[in-house]
């Protein structure tokens, strides 16, 4: 759970210049392990009928009070609040993002990490795009589980999805995979984030497997459920709290 040092809101401005002008600069996503990448704006602005349909089900299964996690341009939050009439509170460490989310009408937008929220609790913790992202590296699990006690209401749902990034290895003739472990977990990456003449710092960022979020999941006193697995290794999982 970190984020960018020296961020200089590269979500931020790119959302705000989207929704102001129309401005369809793409973000560009570097890391030492991969090509860059680019992630669309106007993608962070789409209605549920372009959502995966992994988000999809996610927004389905949303009950009570929700927390949208890492909102962005709060296309999750106005779904479920217009939508589904939910109370949604959506946080985002982009101040930039928040601005947009307040001004396209979310109620409760709030320019907050997760792990600052305190002495509030929601029936449904809602975690979409890599919500294990947050969680930077495998570590930092059991601090990631205690915040979600923290928060989660009685009888409580987290819905959360991620990635198993082992298809990113080759497979030998039996079919399976070697990672070299000493390296770390293979799903702990580093990321940087730039957008027209501004780069962000580097912050870790983890895709974690669901058997891994399983076990961290029994450890902290958690069930974990899968309730749907898309079409290249990701999955969304719903998480509560053993009785």
């Amino acid at each position: 759970m970190n984020k960018p040092q020296k961020d200089p809101d590269i979500f931020g401005k790119a959302i705000t210049a989207y929704f102001e002008n129309a401005d369809e600069t793409d973000i560009t996503v570097h890391s030492p392990d991969f090509d860059d990448d680019v992630i669309p704006v106007p993608y962070l602005f789409r209605k549920y009928e372009d959502m995966p349909k992994l988000e999809q089900k996610a927004l389905q299964l949303c009950r009570g009070r929700v927390l949208d996690v890492g909102c962005g341009a709060g296309s999750h939050s106005l779904y479920l609040q217009e939508e589904r009439k939910l109370e949604v509170v959506g946080i985002d460490t982009s101040a930039g993002a928040i601005d947009v989310c307040r001004k396209r009408g979310i109620s409760d937008a709030r320019n907050i990490a997760f792990e600052k929220l305190s002495e509030e609790k929601f029936d449904t913790i809602l975690l979409l795009m890599n919500g294990t992202g947050i969680v930077g590296k495998m570590k930092f699990l059991d601090r990631f589980f205690e915040q979600l006690k923290n928060l989660l209401a009685r009888d409580g749902q987290v819905l959360i999805d991620s990635s198993d990034l082992i298809y990113l290895f080759d497979a030998d003739e039996d079919g399976g995979v070697w990672v070299d472990s000493s390296k770390g977990y293979y799903g702990e990456l580093t990321y940087r984030l730039s957008y027209k003449n501004e780069t962000s710092g580097s912050f870790d960022w983890l895709y974690l497997d669901f058997e891994s979020l399983s076990l961290a999941a029994a450890k902290n006193n958690f069930n974990c459920e899968k309730v749907f697995e898309g079409e290249h290794y990701d999955y969304l999982a719903k998480l509560s709290l053993k009785k």
